[in-house]
């Protein structure tokens, strides 16, 4: 079967590759009609065929699919989620893909095929694709290195079957952690979200895929934490927390899209925000990629806003605004639109401004070349006219892909507290307690292929090893006897599984209790995508049945496997030791395992404070002075461990502070330096971390804030000089006026082992006038080691 392109006229202007993106998308662009125009702004969402046939419209809530022999003769622009929608092997998936490739472009009059986009949050959202860490994990590493590693992989297994875009990642900065999403952000600081969420978009852009940056802008800060809830916030928030992980993706990572988000601040409505999709992302900060729909927000702008009439008005709002293409499906940039155009409400001009972007990506990546073949690389060579012998060809969880996604959980998991426990002795009798002892899932957030698609197919394989903590427990220590009890699940009431709990941690040596979410979607889970809490008490019954367990005299190690931080307690100060993680992935089990028993040195640091008290919320550390507890309010927001706080099996000195320039002026910088030494018994790594107070500025600060980081192994007794320049750059601040800006003034620099553990500080000073900055100030301190 040959899959190569059928038609269009090979002398056409378009096809001819020594011409810019730009030259091509125009040429193609002059021979279109409005009705073919459209077609290129709009997807289809579609599942692939378990048979290698035709990709088949999906059938969700939220519309009647379309029937492609209609759209198709006009052309498409995306296909969506090809692979997440249905579990299908991955090989045939392929074929089904390219099939559906080669009769897209074959009934259009251009031979132009879609662009097909998928999921990637937490790895490529395929069926028998590798479930690497949640992003919360990632912000817990702060490697960015690392990180950017894994797109790379995530990215190599999509261009490999045919995907063009990933819908990831996501920058939103948490504001509140009862907000279901957690899981699926970085952390609670925007630099930590900047500099891990531009390495991803780095790596993916790498193999050749269109990374999205989403959700564009203030999702996370919706208010009671709320999903789609209304976001009320300043310009300064909205400016120096919101914005900046955004502005540095774009500068620095250079991606080709963008997803608004569905919320709207202060009654305007990102998909309808002509200021924040036009005015900052493009004419400001020169992205010049596409600005790609939210799952039916342009829809949403008339059915949940209530700011357009009809669908006609939302498609002409979000057009105007800055939205390029109409996700997930056709709807508002169908027929009403066409008939907005013809009728003289919309300029033509707005639907050849989307659509030339739209054929400029397509030109990159080669959707518009003449010799472009529908067959991707990963069957290559392959018996595609066969698709049995194709079945089980293509490998996306190879063990490679599984050894990175084992490093990135190793270096993820944070160890909060330890009385000496840990790492475990072999111990003879170890009690495996909780919801999460002996449930393969646990690891996974909502977006992982086994939860989002899998758990709707109960019969269907989960295509992936997932290793309970049960299981890799007994791989770790052979010699112990383990006595498993679930105690209670992970939100039910039933408290009648406590007393087998009990007898089994009273006749144990070590009790570890395996405590935290259930993943899932909109009410499904207690974390994911709509699965909002209204306090951060652990699910359940579960803050009982580990009381219970503290009860017994027994050292109690609780291990977290969950999407967001809960308070703990009593456990927060009693348990022996504390072990956070963040749906570590597919190889998150054996990671805990590792650090349980001593065999990996906990690295991983806070990306998330850990409330102390449960109904505190919003709260995080990113605070002003009246933030935090006082006299004059009756509640203590302080958290048991603060944002950026993690220990391990080893200790660091930190000394010798030296400050060069503790004066510096408004458009200068300061350097400091510092001996780190390793004063444990075994090799561990340390991540220094630069915090700015600013005690006096002309708006409000908060406290302390993050500018900069660099996480450091060291032998045991090995010791480095560390220096870091600092450009007055990172002082600046949004100020009253809106412009961003440096004041002169004395200021704070703090080296920091976390938010809560200042080891060192350099009281440095600006001089000179006050001084505007734009979008092309310095982001960043530069570490060296000596």
């Amino acid at each position: 079967m040959n899959l190569a392109l059928p038609s269009a006229d090979p002398s056409a202007r378009w096809r001819d590759r020594a011409l810019s993106p730009e030259e091509r998308a125009d040429a193609v662009l002059a021979e279109m009609t409005l009705p073919e125009k459209l077609a290129q702004l709009v997807g289809v969402w579609v599942g692939a065929s378990d048979e290698g046939g035709d990709v088949a419209p999906h059938q969700h809530d939220m519309e009647e699919p379309p029937a492609l022999d209609d759209l198709l003769p006009l052309g498409l622009g995306q296909l969506t989620r090809p692979f997440g929608t249905l579990p299908v092997d991955p090989a045939l998936a392929a074929l089904s893909l390219a099939r559906s490739q080669q009769r897209i472009a074959a009934a259009n009059r251009f031979g132009i095929p879609a662009l097909a986009h998928e999921e990637c949050l937490a790895g490529f959202a395929a069926w028998g694709a590798t479930a690497y860490p949640v992003p919360l994990s990632w912000g817990a590493t702060f490697d960015p290195d690392l990180i950017r590693r894994m797109a790379a992989a995530i990215g190599r297994d999509m261009r490999a079957v045919g995907v063009h875009q990933g819908l990831a990642p996501v920058l939103d900065v948490v504001r509140d952690a009862r907000w279901g999403r957690v899981e699926e952000t970085i952390g609670e600081d925007p630099y930590l979200v900047g500099t891990v969420a531009t390495a991803y978009v780095q790596g993916l852009e790498s193999a050749g895929i269109v990374a999205t940056l989403k959700h564009f802008a203030g999702y996370s800060a919706s208010r009671a934490g709320r999903n789609l809830a209304p976001v009320g916030m300043g310009v300064r928030e909205r400016a120096d927390v919101i914005l900046t992980p955004f502005e540095m993706a774009v500068r620095e990572g250079r991606p080709r899209s963008v997803m608004h988000a569905y919320t709207d601040t202060d009654g305007v409505p990102s998909a309808a925000d002509e200021a924040l999709l036009t005015g900052l992302l493009r004419d400001t900060w020169g992205f010049g990629g596409t600005v790609v729909a939210d799952y039916f927000g342009i829809a949403f702008l008339k059915v949940l806003h209530g700011v357009a009439e009809d669908w006609a008005e939302a498609a002409a709002l979000a057009l105007a605004s800055g939205v390029d293409v109409e996700l997930p499906t056709v709807k508002t940039f169908g027929e009403p639109l066409l008939r907005a155009v013809q009728d003289g409400t919309v300029p033509e001009a707005l639907v050849d401004r989307a659509l030339r972007r739209v054929l400029v990506q397509k030109a990159q990546l080669g959707l518009l070349d003449q010799d472009w073949d529908a067959v991707p690389a990963a069957l290559a060579g392959r018996p595609i006219d066969d698709p049995q012998e194709l079945r089980g060809s293509v490998d996306l969880d190879r063990p490679e892909n599984r050894a990175l996604a084992r490093e990135i959980a190793d270096q993820a998991v944070v160890l909060l507290r330890n009385d000496g426990t840990l790492p475990l002795r072999g111990p003879r009798r170890i009690a495996l307690i909780g919801p999460n002892a002996d449930t393969p899932t646990s690891v996974l957030g909502c977006y992982a292929f086994p939860v989002h698609v899998g758990s709707r197919h109960p019969g269907i394989p989960v295509g992936i090893e997932l290793p309970t903590l049960r299981q890799a427990l007994a791989a770790e220590f052979p010699n112990s006897a383990i006595r498993t009890a679930a105690g209670a699940s992970v939100d039910g009431l039933d408290t009648s599984g406590f007393a087998e709990a009990v007898e089994a941690a009273r006749e144990a040596d070590v009790v570890i209790v395996a405590l935290g979410d259930r993943a899932g979607l909109f009410g499904r889970g207690t974390s994911g995508e709509g699965c909002d809490v209204e306090s951060l008490e652990l699910p359940g019954v579960q803050q009982q049945l580990l009381d219970a367990l503290l009860d017994t005299g027994r050292p109690v190690v609780p291990v977290l496997l969950a999407g967001r931080p809960y308070a703990l307690g009593r456990a927060a100060t009693e348990a022996a030791a504390l072990v956070q993680t963040f749906f570590p992935g597919e190889a998150g089990t054996e990671a805990i395992a590792a650090v349980l028993s001593g065999r990996t040195n906990p690295s991983g640091r806070l990306p998330v404070s850990i409330p102390a008290r449960p109904a505190v919320q919003p709260s995080t550390y990113l605070a002003a002075r009246l933030a935090g507890p006082s006299e004059v309010s009756s509640t203590d927001p302080s958290p048991a461990f603060g944002f950026g706080h993690g220990i391990g099996y080893t200790t660091f000195a930190w000394t010798g502070l030296e400050v060069e320039h503790a004066a510096a002026t408004t458009d200068g910088g300061f350097g400091l330096a510092f001996t780190l030494r390793n004063t444990g018994k075994r090799s561990g790594s340390e991540t220094v971390q630069l915090y700015l107070h600013d005690p006096v500025a002309s708006v409000v600060q908060p406290v302390q804030r993050l500018i900069g980081y660099r996480r450091i192994t060291l032998d045991a007794g090995e010791r480095t000089r560390v220096r870091v320049d600092v450009p007055a750059d990172l002082a600046s601040f949004t100020g009253r006026d809106g412009r961003r800006i440096v004041e002169p003034g004395e200021l704070e620099l703090r080296l920091a082992a976390s938010s809560t553990d200042v080891r060192l500080t350099a009281t440095v000073r600006l001089d000179g006038p006050v001084r505007v900055l734009d979008h092309t100030r310095r982001l960043h301190a530069d570490f060296h080691r000596t």
